[in-house]
């Protein structure tokens, strides 16, 4: 940890639909969505799609309404987790203390790395130009003292920017944005803020304790140092990452095993694919199902030895489904969904204790590296294709 406060927040812009339009150059400059299909929800927009009010999280038959002619691409989450270590093996290069907070987004502190790379607005000038020589891609930098300012300052010069807030200039910059900046305003408190005439950042600092008592508790202290640009929070290296997963919400609900199995097949191989690609193993495998009705449930089993094989994955994830069809039979699935949790370092050494084992992970890790360079497609089991797909 460091007490230093030289702190970057690096946000790719727009990446899954960036990573698309940049592989599919006939994407380029349309609205484009990344995410389930229509009953499913936006996992990401082309900033040509959010111009029409579209943004992540909303349900995709919203999205479509607002814009007819979007494009929807089904996700590609081993192409993304192939792009996103290039873009963390960026980072490493200026500073190893970094805080993943997804695959398109980090906090950097670039204290210790100054008098390297030069001051912090040089540094993050050159993170940006390696990001774009070495994937195509565009990135914004927010520079602050903190990480709470930082991700603040990302997002005002969006896309490809730069934004740097300074002790000096941050009630400046701070004070007359919206309110809802500040995390933890969601529509609720927003409204009752609104109503006691707290409109902006400014607003909710100097407006008296008082008056936000009854909106903020004992959170008020609090609400009220975060307007002020406070956080003392370190950026805290190799974050511990909880679960990996992928779902698949279904164009309509599905009845046929086959089906259910060819998809889960689909997901098995995502989840292990990023697996992978963040060089972890997992100790547990768990479904998602939910049913026509929306009602949900989850089932987990262990994965022994723990690793990150497609086929210990499927296999287990297949256990566990076959488990709860019988318990719930001739039911009709709304959504499907395949994970990962329990998740250590991929330490190859204690992990393949066979030579089968060896050459299995192997044989993924190849077939990873041909995904990576052209594309998830280039390469299918042949139970995961519809054969629709081929005829």
């Amino acid at each position: 940890m460091t007490n230093a406060t030289n702190i970057l927040h690096v946000d790719m812009d727009a990446f899954y639909a960036s990573v698309e339009q940049r592989d599919n150059p006939s994407l380029r400059g349309k609205p484009v969505v990344v995410g389930g299909n229509k009953r499913g929800v936006v996992a990401a927009a082309s900033y040509e799609a959010r111009k029409f009010g579209i943004r992540s999280a909303m349900p995709m038959k919203e999205a479509m309404r607002k814009c007819p002619n979007l494009v929807q691409i089904n996700t590609r989450m081993s192409d993304y987790a192939a792009v996103s270590k290039q873009i963390f093996s960026i980072f490493l290069e200026f500073t190893p203390i970094i805080e993943k907070l997804s695959l398109d987004e980090a906090f950097l502190d670039v204290s210790n790395s100054i008098r390297l790379f030069g001051d912090e607005i040089n540094i993050a000038t050159k993170i940006k130009d390696s990001i774009f020589q070495q994937t195509g891609l565009t990135a914004s930098i927010g520079i602050a003292p903190n990480k709470l300012v930082a991700k603040i300052a990302s997002d005002l010069d969006k896309p490809d920017g730069i934004f740097f807030i300074s002790n000096h200039n941050m009630q400046e910059v701070l004070d007359p944005l919206p309110v809802q900046v500040i995390p933890g305003i969601g529509p609720e408190t927003l409204a009752r803020l609104q109503r006691i005439k707290v409109f902006t950042v400014g607003d909710l600092r100097q407006t008296s304790k008082g008056h936000l008592e009854p909106i903020f508790g004992r959170f008020t202290k609090q609400a009220q140092e975060k307007a002020a640009g406070i956080d003392k929070r370190s950026v805290r290296p190799n974050r511990e990452r909880k679960s990996i997963s992928a779902e698949v919400t279904f164009n309509s609900d599905v009845f046929d095993r086959p089906i259910m199995y060819r998809e889960l097949l689909k997901l098995a191989e995502q989840t292990s694919s990023r697996l992978r690609a963040e060089q972890l193993v997992a100790g547990t495998v768990h479904i998602k199902v939910r049913k026509a009705d929306f009602s949900t449930s989850t089932r987990q089993c262990s994965l022994l030895p723990p690793n990150n094989l497609t086929k210990s994955v499927y296999t287990a994830a297949l256990n566990l489904l076959d488990k709860w069809l019988t318990t719930y039979p001739d039911t009709e699935l709304r959504l499907l969904g395949v994970g990962c949790s329990q998740l250590a370092p991929d330490i190859q050494t204690d992990l393949f204790s066979t030579d089968i084992l060896a050459n299995k992970a192997n044989l993924e890790q190849t077939v990873d590296k041909i995904r990576a360079r052209f594309g998830h497609t280039s390469l299918s089991r042949a139970r995961s294709i519809d054969s629709e797909e081929i005829m």
